[in-house]
């Protein structure tokens, strides 16, 4: 991509979103995109092909945050490996309760009928990439001998699960507010325990 195209191309991703998320996908056009970006509807299409592709753009562009970029070593015994569960689980929590990451599940919970696209390209970028991490370390630590064998997918799903609890369905219905850092480190901390006492040796 040339860099004259970068400003352009941020203008309309931005709009874009906005426009995504106050009016849904099916309900937004590109001549609105395309007007609210300042650019003209032959340089939009120039630039990305279709309404789609800029659905796919934007969510590319907002979830790039939600694949964590935290190294997470090999885990050398229970006290380490409690230390990257919290850690990650932390790092995750973070990425969930943020106001456009709730956003974009919103639109994508909205849409799922008209454009199940949206929470596909949602999946893809951020929800599986995050779990595949986990895996990765929870393979690791049973190599280690540090948790049971056994299906090392279904301990990854039971972290998730630990984590997660009731905490993001009320916040996409905007039934309870952002929860406070320390709300979240202590979930954190609670999900990475009971994980261990579930499947430590």
């Amino acid at each position: 991509m040339e860099s004259t195209d970068r400003p352009r191309r941020a203008r309309i991703l931005g709009a874009a979103f906005e426009l995504f998320l106050r009016r849904g996908y099916a309900g937004t056009n590109t001549l609105e995109i395309a007007r609210d970006a300042q650019v003209s509807k032959r340089e939009l299409y120039a630039l990305f092909g279709s309404k789609q592709s800029i659905l796919t753009s934007c969510i590319a562009e907002r979830t790039r945050e939600m694949r964590l970029s935290l190294e997470l070593p090999e885990p050398k015994g229970r006290a380490e490996l409690a230390e990257t569960l919290g850690r990650f689980g932390r790092a995750v929590l973070q990425v969930i309760c943020d106001p456009t990451v709730v956003g974009l599940y919103r639109l994508a919970a909205s849409e799922s009928q008209r454009a199940p696209e949206i929470a596909r390209a949602l999946d893809g970028n951020g929800r599986r990439a995050n779990r595949e991490a986990l895996l990765r370390v929870v393979e690791r630590a049973q190599g280690a001998g540090l948790l049971r064998d056994g299906d090392a997918k279904a301990l990854t799903e039971s972290f998730f699960a630990l984590l997660h609890g009731d905490l993001q369905l009320p916040l996409i219905l905007r039934l309870v507010p952002r929860p406070a850092p320390a709300e979240l480190d202590a979930r954190a901390r609670a999900a990475s325990a009971s994980f261990l006492s579930l499947y430590a040796r």
